[in-house]
Parts: structure tokens; sequence; C-alpha cells
């Protein structure tokens, strides 16, 4: 990165800045880790033991740590939001070399735009159409009628099956593949029989997806990705399924064909989620968490067990294999009992 004045890092990002405008960043760096010439925030409580000794030349902070802070300070009401801004502008993406790498294979009518960039062994087949400085990265497979806005990145062996759209400013990291089949099969009597899956992936704007990551294609309508979901690594979203805008969902995540996630939720890592189901705007849904009702009001939500102590757990477990005989008794015992007098105390 090349070197900046807190003055100027200030003036861009509205920030109030407490210390020497004229003072240089060179780099970013963790609040513990930081030296001179380096940027630090501070937005965790649980990092707040470092400030007194960071060595770094400033900190992002809200108001309230301020004043324990021994160095400039720049104040910002979101610190992690106000860092990241100053964190993509400082460290911006590699800038693109327009063309078409000789070892991409692209179709005959497939339209690119000048200022994209094909790269080596890419892919891109008949009618689709990439848009302004689109990244189509080595290895990479846009399929038929495939469609990429504008400012849109793909990493490397990124794959878009037929007939995907995607919108402006997406990043899809290394391994993603958008539009295979979804798990569409009937039982007959001598199996199973596909079920064709005819539909496509509609990706909004600003969208990211995490390193193999995988949206299934509609089965007859369309899997909907609304505009800013970011979506972690290694996430399976089944067919149909609709994730609305502003939506975050960590890796290892699992989502069942035809369920509608609503609008700024949050999921945490290795939840899984059954199908056709409905879930409202602004649900939390913890870790490891299993979802097989729909969810109507907002809220955190949570149905997984705990780590606790090996030999406590296997006792647990022990107690609950008699779980039914435990029932059955206290069922009997209930029947035992003399009714009491409704008088009586």
């Amino acid at each position: 990165m090349a070197e900046v004045t807190l003055g100027q890092i200030a003036a861009r990002f509205g920030l109030v800045l407490r210390g020497e405008p004229a003072t240089p960043i060179v780099a970013v760096a963790e609040l513990e880790r930081a030296s001179k010439g380096s940027l630090a925030y501070l937005a965790d409580t649980r990092h707040r033991r470092f400030l007194a000794t960071t060595a770094a030349s400033a900190v992002v902070l809200d108001a309230a740590s301020a004043a324990d802070c021994p160095v400039a300070a720049l104040i910002a009401e979101n610190p992690r939001a106000a860092y990241a801004r100053i964190a993509a502008w400082l460290y911006p993406a590699p800038a693109l070399e327009p063309g078409i790498h000789p070892s991409a294979v692209v179709a005959a009518d497939a339209a690119v735009a000048a200022s994209a960039e094909i790269g080596a062994q890419a892919v891109v087949g008949a009618g689709a159409r990439i848009g302004a400085r689109v990244l189509v990265g080595p290895g990479s497979v846009v399929g038929a009628g495939a469609e990429l806005g504008p400012d849109t990145r793909l990493e490397a062996r990124v794959t878009l099956y037929r007939g995907v759209r995607i919108g402006a400013r997406c990043l899809l990291h290394a391994g993603c593949v958008i539009g295979a089949d979804g798990f569409g099969i009937a039982r007959d009597q001598d199996g199973w029989v596909k079920v064709p899956q005819l539909g496509a992936v509609l990706i909004g704007d600003d969208v990211e997806s995490g390193a193999n990551t995988t949206i299934d294609r509609g089965a007859i309508g369309d899997t909907v990705i609304e505009d800013d979901v970011k979506l972690d690594n290694q996430i399976q979203i089944g067919h149909n399924v609709r994730i609305g805008a502003h939506t975050a969902i960590a890796a290892c995540v699992g989502i069942s064909g035809s369920t509608t996630i609503g609008k700024r939720c949050l999921i945490g890592g290795q939840a899984g989620i059954a199908g056709h189901l409905e879930i409202a705007d602004d649900v939390v849904v913890l870790g490891q968490a299993m979802v097989s009702h729909s969810i109507h009001k907002a809220g955190a939500y949570a149905a997984a067990v705990p780590a606790s102590e090996a030999g406590g757990w296997r006792r647990v477990v022990a107690r609950l294999r008699h779980l039914d005989e435990l029932f059955d008794r206290v069922r009997r015992l209930e029947r035992q009992r003399p009714p009491q007098d409704p008088e009586q105390p």
C-alpha cells in the first residue's frame, strides 16, 4: 500500500481525529502486534487489554475508548466497519489486465466487455455476457447464457452453469459452483427417477460467496440470492432457496430446498436448515443449530448441545436411553394418585 496520513484517512471517511494529521500510515496491524506506522482498531472488549501497550501509530475506536488510547485516535461510531472501509481503500484488489488470455476459450457469440479480464484456461460459453471490469479467473467456466454484472470477480476455478445471472460488484471465491442441479429425484418401483432441474440461479448485487460454496439451480422456478448477502466457505444452498438481502451465513451451513430466509438474518456455522421452511427477517440462528420448523418471529434461536466434560456427557446419554421408561413410570404413578379434594389446600 502507498503511504497516507491520518488526516487523509479522517477526511475521506468522516472520522474525528485526535492526533497529528501528518502522521504517516504504511500498514494495518492487530492491536497487540502493531508497530510504528501501522493502523489498528478496537471493536471487541476482549482486546481492550492490548490498548494501553499498543505500538500502533493510531487506533480506530469509539468515543468511549478514546480517552484510554495512548496514541492517535480515529473515532468512529462503528470502529469495525470504519476499519473495514479504510483497509479496503488501503489494500485495493489487484488491477485488472483487460483482455482474453491466449489459452482461454470464448464462444464466438459471447459478449465480453473490452475492460474485462478473461484468465488463463477460462471458458466462456455461447451467448454469455461479461460486463465491464469483470474478472473471470484462471480455470473458471461461465456457462452458456450466463451473465455477469459490472465489477464482479470470479476467482480461480469458479463454475457458473448455464443461465446463471450474477449482479454487480459480486465476489466469488475459488471453487464456487453456481447452478448445478438440485437434489431432485422421485422414487419409482425400480429405483429413482431424476427430476429435471429447469430453473436458474439469480444473484443480486454486492454478494460474496466463499470458497467451495455451492448454490443449486431451481427445479422449476429460480434459486434467488438477494443483494448484499454474504456467504462463507463450504455452504450448500439447495434448489429454489431464497435468501433475503443483507443476510450473512457462516461456514458449513446446509440449507435444504425451497426454504425462504428473510432479510438481515445471521446463520451460525454448521447450522442445518430443513426444506420448505420460512424464516422471518432479523433471525439469528446460532452455530450447529438444527432448524426443522419455520421461524415466524425475529430473535435468536439455538438447538445444539454445547460441549461438556466427556464423563458427564456419557452419563447424560446413558440416562437418555431410559427416558421412555421413566416417562411411562411417571405416567403410571400419576394414574394411581387419588383425586385431590379441590377444597383442600
